[in-house]
């Protein structure tokens, strides 16, 4: 909830300012897509060395 204090100042809580949710899921979505594109990036360059 916001506030106005006597100078005219805007004052916002932090969850309202902020406006996003910290329940951490998003890292763990980041963390699994980069695994993810680690191992494929590797399957990708593995095996065309394997078949020379």
């Amino acid at each position: 909830m916001s506030n106005t204090d006597n100078e005219g100042r805007v004052h916002i809580d932090k969850e309202d300012a902020r406006g996003g949710e910290t329940t951490g899921r998003l890292r763990w979505i980041l963390g699994i897509g980069l695994v993810a594109a680690i191992i494929a990036m590797s399957v990708v360059w593995i095996i065309p060395a394997l078949s020379n």
